[in-house]
């Protein structure tokens, strides 16, 4: 079995993954579930986000056949999550109670904020034009980064300020409302057309 490691692709599938996820952009995001959750399990939510990226690369097409669901209904159903996050921090209120702050790891972290449909559909994409071993580094180097933001996200959270982080969950609420809409017009289209 021959690897074929390139530092090219490794560049290439690191910043089109980087820009999917945007943890950077989704600090404010974060920092509203801690608030809501109490605390947020960095190692936790980072593993489990790059074990299903790698898993969905893999196993993807096969799993959504084998349960009956396409990617289109998958990505719409992400966009539902993302729009009542982005609504919570626009208008600054609960629907999602958190009763059990260890979830939080898991929803709506790992998915769908990092690998939500948007990321699992892009490993999808890239395997088609990378090595798939170099897009398991790109992925292990986004987790890494992840698992940094969230670990340090109180810091961060200092350092903006309780007016920073005001500012950036609303504009980040609306960006998030807008990636959200995009992506349920984006695949809603070819449901309708499956019904007819």
């Amino acid at each position: 079995m021959t690897f074929h490691f390139s530092l090219q692709e490794i560049t290439s599938c690191f910043m089109v993954l980087f820009a999917i996820i945007d943890i950077i952009g989704s600090i404010p995001i974060v920092v509203n579930i801690k608030e809501k959750a109490g605390y947020i399990q960095a190692e936790k939510t980072a593993v489990v986000a790059c074990t299903l990226l790698i898993a969905f690369l893999f196993l993807g097409e096969k799993i959504l056949t084998i349960i009956g669901i396409d990617l289109p209904s998958f990505a719409v159903a992400g966009a539902f999550v993302l729009f009542i996050i982005a609504v919570e921090m626009i208008l600054g209120i609960e629907i999602n109670k958190t009763e059990a702050p260890g979830t939080t790891s898991i929803i709506p972290l790992a998915f769908p904020l990092i690998a939500g449909a948007g990321a699992l559909t892009t490993v999808l994409s890239l395997k088609a034009q990378y090595h798939v071993e170099n897009i398991i580094v790109a992925i292990i180097l986004n987790m890494i980064l992840v698992y940094l933001v969230l670990r340090y996200c109180g810091k961060l959270e200092q350092w903006l300020g309780n007016g920073g982080i005001s500012i950036l969950k609303k504009v980040f609420g609306v960006i998030l409302l807008a990636i959200s809409i995009k992506l349920f017009t984006a695949n809603i289209a070819s449901l309708v057309e499956k019904l007819h």
